[in-house]
């Protein structure tokens, strides 16, 4: 195993062994293609409501759930478990049921008599939460492990007995007091937390488990599951199927991005049997986007792995730690790489005319009244074009604050190159042309194509290295693009060569979904490892005409949180979104929320739709809104204000960490949230 994965250059699924889950298997226990990546979603429904439990079950078997988790939050809903997986078999459906588990390790032993699979998250089933820090001696540590496998080892009997299988699921939200105290609030804590229980399951011969390691921030999700597959592996020479899931990833558009980016980026690397997109939606919705995860890595149905086709040189070393987050080093090229945030490039080059209406697309406007821009927070910072922007349909001239870049050939008729910039290809830029930018010249590379041979890079990374004005485009048309273009940032590092890099990612897919899914998948891993100084996100030709309606706008049919927008401001907006779920770029509120349970109690997607139409202004505000307390309190510990379920029709708000308004009637929950927001000084009038 390379460092948490079978390679860093090739597409390889992770061995792991197999497991069981009623008459369902998931693993990769012998290399290469193993059984399926399962899809599956968890019920919203009042777990004691048997009817309406098993009608949306059946909802979301019939749109592809392989496996449907229901809570069991108490003994009598683990009991009642019983009655809806009998309602389920007399309609004909063996979909395994899995049993979720937090707090009550006497429910969970029931429900492992009854169905085929229980969770349990070892933050809270027999550890308590109460935010405290305690100092523990190796001795009275070591107790605390005692403790736990007294009264984990009755379960893992039940499990061994009736065939059950387990999930021990870490949340970054729910670590112990005991494991905070310790390790902190991080990757380490979270690995370490399903280790204690893993270390006893095996103590016992027990081996039908699969481990996940959740969190609603992308970066901290990536690097626990990447340390917990090292840490399997120097322990105990293997490792255990994974669960992969982002915790309260949200809704719409955002929702997809920020799974995609946590779920994509370790599907990417061969990790993950099964996964879960948590969304504020009904259920049944969570499918279609688990399934167009998934068929990334599939060529036909029954599934087949599908093979990267470029042979990509091996990484001897990798030149930084995959397991936490460091920006790479670049010299500053005008407002490209250093310190400066990522930049946005708005591909334009399919737009006939770039007239002012178009820049309304990407973030400008401009008043005639006033003779002025308004420019958005999410504008873009460059726009790609295929022609000099047309002046005579832009009267007022471009606004300061945006450039523009085209090919080299278009710009050297450009008659302003202030703020226009050409684009190379390797062959161009290592030529001897007549006229180069003085400012920034853009060097377009395919990474590891058939195109590029040896010495010509030689050659480009012998110049580009004493180039201060250049800044890499890197692109692959590989399908393994992704490690195409992570090889090409090692072989910077290994030469030292500084310059900044913008990422260009092409989609050749056909809906929307599976756009926002490849982008945020193929530049989010590389943005969560700190990589990349800007993006540009574009289509095929082919793609492009089939998202395109006859009257120009994006073709979202059933997709009612993208309507009337076109293409520019679908990918305009998507780029901004993928830099601000890898916590690069922060352009807009940010809302972490949970995709709702049994446990919830208020209408999830109701009042977080009535949040963020009050809310949505404030940039760069985290707003956490959580069902219940099972995960609440801890997974907003990256927010900055949470609206929490605290009981039927009850609302507690925080402020960080600090409860500030407790049991609030639902009724005015909202409009208290709002008074919070303003009396510490973040709220701004639209």
């Amino acid at each position: 195993m390379q460092y948490y994965c079978e390679s860093l250059t090739q597409y390889k699924r992770l061995r792991t062994k197999e497991v069981r889950i009623g008459n369902l298997y998931l693993g990769n226990p012998h290399g290469y293609q193993g059984h399926p990546i399962r899809v599956q979603t968890m019920t919203t429904t009042d777990t004691m409501n048997t009817l309406a439990t098993v009608e949306q079950s059946i909802r979301c078997i019939e749109a592809g759930s392989e496996l449907i988790r229901i809570t069991a939050p108490s003994k009598k809903e683990a009991e009642n478990l019983a009655a809806i997986k009998n309602e389920l078999r007399k309609r004909g459906y063996d979909t395994p049921i899995i049993a979720d588990i937090h707090f009550t390790p006497n429910a969970a032993e029931l429900a492992a008599r009854i169905v085929e699979k229980v969770r349990i998250n070892p933050g809270n089933y027999i550890d308590k939460k109460k935010f405290e820090v305690i100092v523990y001696s190796d001795a009275k540590y070591n107790e605390e492990i005692d403790r736990i496998r007294q009264r984990f080892t009755p379960l893992i009997k039940i499990c061994k007995e009736y065939g059950t299988a387990m999930r021990i699921g870490t949340n970054h939200g729910s670590l112990s007091d005991r494991i905070m105290s310790r390790y902190g609030d991080t990757p380490v804590g979270m690995v370490e937390s399903a280790m204690e229980f893993l270390r006893i399951a095996r103590d016992e011969n027990y081996h039908q488990i699969v481990l996940s390691m959740k969190a609603s921030n992308p970066v901290v999700m990536v690097q626990a599951y990447r340390l917990l597959v090292k840490s399997m592996y120097e322990e105990f020479g293997e490792s255990y199927p994974l669960h992969l899931g982002v915790t309260e990833a949200g809704d719409g558009e955002d929702g997809r991005i920020k799974s995609a980016l946590g779920i994509g980026s370790l599907l990417e690397d061969g990790l993950g049997d099964t996964i879960r997109v948590s969304l504020t939606e009904d259920p049944e919705k969570e499918i279609p986007v688990c399934k167009d995860l998934v068929k990334r890595y599939y060529s036909s149905d029954p599934p087949e792995i599908l093979q990267s086709d470029a042979d990509i040189p091996s990484i001897e070393k990798l030149p930084y730690s995959p397991f936490e987050y460091k920006r790479r080093e670049t010299i500053a090229v005008n407002n490209i790489g250093g310190k400066a945030v990522p930049v946005v490039i708005a591909d334009l080059r399919k737009v006939q005319k770039v007239a002012a209406e178009v820049l309304v697309d990407v973030g400008y406007k401009y008043e005639e009244l006033t003779d002025k821009w308004h420019i958005a927070d999410m504008a873009a910072d460059y726009i790609f074009c295929n022609r000099i922007p047309d002046f005579d349909q832009i009267p007022a001239g471009l606004p300061g604050t945006l450039k523009v870049i085209c090919n080299y050939q278009i710009w050297t008729t450009a008659t302003n190159k202030k703020n226009c910039f050409p684009l190379m290809e390797v062959n161009q830029y290592l030529s001897d042309l007549p006229e180069r930018s003085s400012l920034m010249n853009f060097v377009w590379l395919d990474c590891f194509s058939e195109n590029h041979t040896d010495p010509e890079s030689e050659k480009l990374f012998s110049k580009i290295k004493t180039d201060n004005t250049a800044v890499l485009c890197l692109n692959s048309a590989n399908k393994n693009a992704m490690q195409s273009v992570r090889r090409m940032f090692v072989e910077l590092a290994n030469r030292e060569i500084r310059n900044p890099v913008v990422l260009f990612i092409e989609s050749n897919w056909e809906s929307v979904d599976e756009h926002l899914i490849h982008y945020a998948t193929e530049s989010g891993a590389l943005f969560l490892e700190g990589m990349g100084d800007g993006v540009c996100l574009g289509m095929t030709q082919k793609s492009y005409d089939q998202s395109t309606t006859s009257k120009g706008q994006l073709n979202v049919t059933g997709r009612n949180y993208l309507h009337n927008l076109t293409i520019e401001q679908f990918v305009n907006n998507t780029s901004f979104s993928i830099l601000q779920a890898a916590r690069t770029r922060i352009s807009k509120t940010e809302y972490i929320s949970c995709p709702s349970c049994g446990r919830t109690l208020f209408d999830l997607q109701e009042t977080t739709a009535k949040i963020r139409a009050r809310t949505n202004h404030l940039k760069g505000v985290k707003i956490a809104i959580m069902g219940c307390i099972v995960n609440g309190p801890g997974e907003m510990a990256d927010a900055d204000f949470g609206y929490v379920g605290s009981g039927p029709g009850k609302i507690t708000l925080y402020k960080g960490k600090e409860i500030v308004k407790r049991n609030i009637n639902s009724e005015i929950a909202v409009e208290e949230l709002i008074n919070l927001l303003k009396e510490s000084g973040v709220w701004m009038e639209v």
